[in-house]
């Protein structure tokens, strides 16, 4: 009987998950550049409110991120342009509302919002992978 358990253990020893899993980390590390520069020029120089720059900065970057991973990442599950945008997309708000939340928590706690932000995108950087792999690029 083929258990969720005996198929982790296989999708952890796979070569090409860990492939993909640090295609993914390249591709969320120019994300999570692009999203603390936006964030922080939302923040300091246009004097958004830390949630919508934290909103804004989001969109930006997950608009490289799924250019980027459609294209290198999951390049051999790729399928059809807006359906796999539609799931992209679906991954990514529940990503970014559990974003919010660690954020809105951390500033709440004192920590401040730049550093705040920057801890949430990689607090947040295993459901989206988990997400995206198993359900917007599956094959």
């Amino acid at each position: 009987m083929d258990t969720v358990a005996s198929r982790a253990v296989r999708a952890l020893r796979a070569p090409h998950n860990w492939v993909q899993l640090a295609k993914f980390c390249a591709v969320g590390a120019s994300g999570y550049v692009i999203n603390l520069a936006v964030y922080t020029a939302l923040l300091k120089w246009a004097g958004l409110h830390y949630l919508g720059a934290a909103f804004v900065s989001f969109l930006v970057a997950v608009s490289n991120n799924y250019w980027w991973n459609r294209h290198w990442t999951f390049r051999g599950e790729r399928g059809h342009f807006a359906y796999q945008g539609m799931r992209f997309a679906v991954v990514s708000a529940v990503a970014l509302a559990a974003n919010l939340g660690v954020l809105q928590l951390l500033v709440a706690l004192g920590v401040g919002k730049v550093l705040a932000q920057a801890i949430a995108i990689v607090a947040v950087t295993p459901l989206n992978f988990v997400g995206n792999k198993l359900w917007s690029f599956r094959r």
